[in-house]
């Protein structure tokens, strides 16, 4: 009683389940590990209903070699900066969360709960932008994805809502 407690998730958990895997995939063993379908839609239950409060990217790329073993011996975890955006923005499409609701899980809400200033536009406030179109599709390919990680659950997956540029405190870093 009387403690702050918070609860995030990632794009994995209220979009795969442990199908995923299918034939032993090291792209998608994450830690923690994808778990059943009902599992799943309680995520996005509790996304809808604010029990979440904030989405993370869960980003733990891995080196192809960490990948390239055995199920058993691969390494958890993979790329999630890039999908982030787009498999965030599939809770809207199906209508689970408003587009100002997904937004502020990605930004406000999560500098909110951490203390720090950032997530919202205002006057003397750092410009840190992401410019999107929301329904831009396009199509994950682990290979093309930006930075040394290729690796993806989200491999092969089509997607609305893709990221056009990025800029950190004024500075444009991407796109």
């Amino acid at each position: 009683e009387g403690l702050a407690v918070t609860c995030d998730t990632a794009p994995p958990y209220f979009d795969l389940n442990e199908t995923a895997i299918g034939e032993f995939r090291t792209y998608a063993k994450l830690s923690p590990p994808l778990r059943r379908e009902e599992d799943r839609q309680a995520v996005v239950a509790a996304l809808a209903d604010g029990t979440i409060d904030a989405i993370a990217s869960d980003h733990q790329p891995r080196d192809a070699d960490d990948k390239r073993l055995p199920f058993a011996q691969a390494a958890p975890g993979g790329a999630g900066l890039a999908t982030l955006l787009g498999v965030t923005l599939a809770q809207v499409h199906a209508g689970t969360l408003g587009l100002l609701d997904a937004i502020g899980l990605l930004t406000a809400r999560p500098a909110r709960l951490l203390q720090v200033e950032a997530g919202r536009l205002g006057k003397g406030m750092p410009a840190d932008l992401c410019l999107f179109h929301p329904e831009r599709a396009w199509l994950v390919e682990a290979g093309a994805l930006p930075g040394k990680a290729q690796n993806t659950p989200f491999d092969g997956r089509a997607l609305e809502g893709r990221v056009l540029g990025t800029w950190k405190a004024g500075l444009r870093v991407f796109g």
